[in-house]
């Protein structure tokens, strides 16, 4: 990494972190992390595609897609109030008040902080094995990777727009005093699966490292460690944000033991209902 881009990229990553972590010590608040997620990784492409001068078609290829995920999520974290004082995620305050003052301090540093802006860098990696090879050119993966990308990016764009509009009418009819008869979103992508956002966003990042791939021929690489633990990452979200979900809501286990997790059209993560 030393004197190439990406390790510059590496460097600014634990600048932010540092950043981060101060100032959730500085507000008590800990989505830090969660404002800078939707920037760094264009970020780290554009440091990685101007270090080319702009001049290697697969590395601005990379960056546009990347820059694209960047402007959907900035805008749906903007939107649902993410960058106003106090538009703290709701799962940090679960974690605090489960962990207790102490070791959700440790996790802050540990995870929330430097672990999830090196995980970031991690995912965003294919980029550099692209830089790596440089002179490689553009060929069918390449096309196939930016219209998997592109289809995923639609899809959760889908997603977000429909828990959007969801959560605006079920928010109207609270505030008339109305019933709610329905907690939680079943319909559109929700009816194929729990989370299509999540789907769509780990589709993204898989396809992005077909890019890694049809640079260097290799279809192992170290950029693909960066895919598993973000894997991970999104499966023990989903989980803590259905535990909090079946809490709050009785019916959540019936949609849980008749709608896949993640993967649609497969029966992946459905729960046996105990009610």
């Amino acid at each position: 990494m030393v004197g190439t881009p990406y390790g510059a990229a590496l460097d600014l990553a634990i600048v932010l972190a540092i950043m981060c972590w101060l100032l959730s010590v500085i507000t008590r608040e800990y989505s830090w992390v969660d404002r800078v997620w939707s920037v760094a990784p264009a970020i780290f492409c554009l440091i990685v595609a101007a270090s080319a001068d702009l001049e290697s078609s697969r590395l601005n290829l990379m960056t546009l897609l990347i820059c694209l995920w960047a402007t959907r999520l900035t805008f749906n974290y903007a939107r649902k109030g993410g960058y106003q004082p106090g538009g703290e995620d709701y799962r940090w305050v679960y974690m605090r008040e489960k962990a207790g003052p102490f070791w959700f301090q440790v996790f802050n540093i540990a995870f929330i902080a430097l672990g999830q802006l090196f995980i970031i860098w991690l995912f965003t990696s294919p980029i550099h094995h692209a830089w790596i090879a440089i002179e490689s050119p553009l060929n069918w993966l390449d096309g196939l990777a930016a219209a998997l990308f592109a289809l995923f990016w639609i899809g959760e764009a889908v997603a977000d727009q429909q828990m959007w509009r969801f959560q605006q009418q079920k928010k109207v009819r609270q505030e008339q005093g109305l019933p709610i008869e329905d907690p939680f979103i079943t319909t559109g992508l929700f009816q194929f699966c729990r989370h299509p956002n999540f789907f769509c966003e780990l589709g993204m990042w898989w396809t992005f490292y077909l890019f890694a791939i049809a640079a260097t021929g290799e279809i192992f690489n170290w950029s693909g460690f960066g895919l598993i633990v973000l894997t991970s990452v999104f499966f023990g979200s989903s989980r803590m944000t259905e535990t909090i979900s079946a809490s709050r809501y009785p019916s959540y286990s019936g949609y849980q033991a008749t709608t896949p997790r993640l993967i649609p059209f497969t029966r992946l993560g459905c729960i046996k209902s105990t009610s």
